[in-house]
């Protein structure tokens, strides 16, 4: 016979007695699980597995849906993660079952289930909670990963606000990162225009090049703490110099923490570039 701990995993970690029902398993047969140890009651009528996910079971402890940032990034989506603190969906008339926590509720609009939000409301909600640039990097993460297809797409588009539509209309599906996703979104504010994810002979894929002429690369938290991906970008740079390119390359840091930084960085390479001509 199939456990409830298993049907509870399958459903995703955590879920109500009042579903598990569904699947045959009773009050009884449900307490009995919970003396045995096989899974955990959370609190009355909710039950979750002893691996589920913290975030997850404080949502449910909670009394509704994991979402934001936390969520996204367990269905696989790159977010700037700002807290530790579970964001909780709680429905337009849900109600907070903690007496004292860090959780942090969201009574946007919909029925909020237990367990994790869906990639959608999750999306919406990002963009509602923490604004234009997590929900654009997290959106080209989900349409690189072909996570969101276009009937999806259109309908974020639909719930967010009319001022938020140009974001959902910017976003690519070939970002190779969130650090791309950024660097792309900051500059186009900066009324700079670029070519993504460009091939050039004897150097091969770029992230972007700007005016036929300067080429940004954005590189993540580990791409320089191996040899062997340092000695790649050298050769790289070098090939591109050989033909006339200027390579700026920035890590997360600088991106994440000292962007006053690389605004003016690239700034001042379009200006030099400009001067040229």
């Amino acid at each position: 016979m199939v456990s409830a701990a298993h049907v509870i995993a399958h459903l995703g970690g955590v879920a109500r007695g009042t579903l598990l029902q569904q699947y045959g398993f009773s009050r009884t047969s449900l307490s009995r699980a919970v003396r045995a140890g096989e899974i955990v009651r959370i609190r009355p009528g909710v039950f979750a597995t002893h691996d589920a996910d913290r975030a997850l079971v404080a949502a449910a402890e909670h009394g509704g849906s994991l979402t934001c940032a936390q969520a996204l990034m367990l269905h696989g989506v790159w977010t700037l993660q700002t807290t530790t603190d579970a964001h909780v969906w709680l429905g337009g008339h849900g109600r907070s079952h903690h007496s004292e926590c860090r959780c942090v509720s969201h009574y946007f609009a919909g029925r909020a289930a237990l367990g994790l939000a869906p990639l959608e409301d999750a999306l919406v909600h990002v963009y509602l909670c923490a604004g234009d640039e997590m929900f654009f990097a997290a959106l080209e993460s989900a349409l690189a990963q072909r996570k969101i297809p276009h009937a999806a797409r259109a309908r974020i588009r639909r719930r967010l606000p009319i001022a938020a539509h140009w974001l959902v209309d910017l976003a690519r599906s070939d970002a190779a990162s969130g650090l791309e996703s950024l660097l792309r979104l900051r500059l186009h504010l900066c009324g700079i225009r670029m070519e993504c994810q460009v091939v050039i002979r004897t150097v091969g894929r770029v992230d972007f090049v700007i005016e036929d002429r300067l080429i940004l690369e954005a590189d993540g938290r580990g791409n320089h703490d191996d040899e062997r991906h340092r000695h790649r970008d050298l050769v790289r740079d070098a090939a591109a110099s050989a033909l006339g390119y200027e390579t700026l390359r920035f890590d997360y840091a600088q991106i994440i923490h000292a962007w006053p930084s690389v605004e003016a960085a690239v700034i001042a390479a379009v200006v030099r570039l400009r001067e040229r001509d």
